[in-house]
């Protein structure tokens, strides 16, 4: 008797996605880089795609160059102002939200409300919109993160880093990426409890060519980022990927999906590990509440 040996499943790309006729797609930070390149996939297959802007110019001229139900709505994710208008001019059903946007290590500074830039938008923006639009919300929250989430650590006494040193930001980077994790376990964990079907995922890019670093001010960490992407990123195309497995793959709640190749640094998507502290029930709901003090916002179902 001849074993014939299992054919291996294909890689996953894009043109796997199933169609979105009918969907409405809420993608931050949309006007650029993978949140841009998640926008034309979601739109491709069908989905009217909310592109969640800071500035609408540029957020207009992205969309100019996407084919498909487009439109195009201001949200600064450093004002929980903006947070709050943006959501309450949500009426309709909303079948997946990206929480997409973010900052990397720009000079040290506070949102509009106080909060360190990388906790203040990387997390606790997402945290408010997300909770603000959860009523609205019948599929996915994905939340991407990063590989840097591994050396984050949540300093609950200092998570505006007003007495740690800064230095080029990538601790407070760490910190934020970790908390985008921990958000989405205690998410999934408020979902199931109170018997939604929405389903809370995770997702990171790897090494992507896109313009997330342009605000980098120390000079050295500026010229390695830009040689490790040349010699190591692949594009913005390939860096949505996770993304949009995340958003349309069976998924289990929590689920974190990130590139399959070396050091999960590029390659097709598949679910990835985490570290122990992006894990950790109780330190994501520890988080939680602190979040909620500080927003002001709270679970709604």
């Amino acid at each position: 008797m001849t074993t014939t040996a299992a054919t291996a499943q294909p890689a996953w790309t894009a043109e796997r996605m199933p169609r979105l006729d009918g969907s409405t797609v809420i993608v931050t930070g949309a006007n650029s880089g993978i949140g841009l390149e998640a926008v034309r996939a979601f739109a491709r297959q069908g989905a009217h795609v909310v592109l969640a802007v800071r500035d609408e110019q540029r957020g207009r001229d992205a969309a100019a160059n996407v084919e498909g139900s487009i439109e195009v709505r201001r949200l600064d994710l450093a004002d929980l102002a903006s947070v709050r208008q943006f959501a309450a001019e949500c009426t309709g059903d909303i079948d997946i939200l990206v929480n997409n946007a973010g900052v990397l290590m720009p000079p040290y500074g506070l949102t509009t409300d106080g909060f360190e830039l990388h906790f203040g938008t990387n997390h606790l923006g997402h945290f408010a919109l997300t909770n603000l639009l959860l009523p609205h919300i019948s599929g996915r929250v994905v939340t991407v993160a990063s590989g840097e989430h591994r050396s984050g650590t949540i300093d609950f006494d200092d998570l505006n880093w007003a007495t740690r040193r800064y230095g080029g930001g990538s601790a407070a980077y760490g910190q934020s990426k970790l908390a985008n994790l921990l958000f989405t376990l205690e998410l999934q964990r408020r979902l199931d409890a109170s018997g939604s079907h929405v389903v809370a995922t995770a997702a990171h890019p790897g090494m992507a060519a896109t313009n997330l670093g342009s605000s980098m001010t120390n000079p050295v960490l500026s010229a390695v980022a830009k040689v490790a992407l040349r010699l190591f990123a692949h594009d913005a195309t390939s860096g949505a990927t996770p993304t949009l497995y995340a958003a349309t793959e069976p998924m289990p709640g929590a689920g974190y999906a990130g590139p399959g190749g070396k050091r999960e640094l590029t390659g097709p998507p598949v679910l990835v590990g985490r570290s122990d502290a992006a894990a950790d029930a109780a330190l994501a709901a520890r988080l939680w509440g602190v979040s909620e003090q500080l927003t002001g916002i709270r679970y709604p179902l």
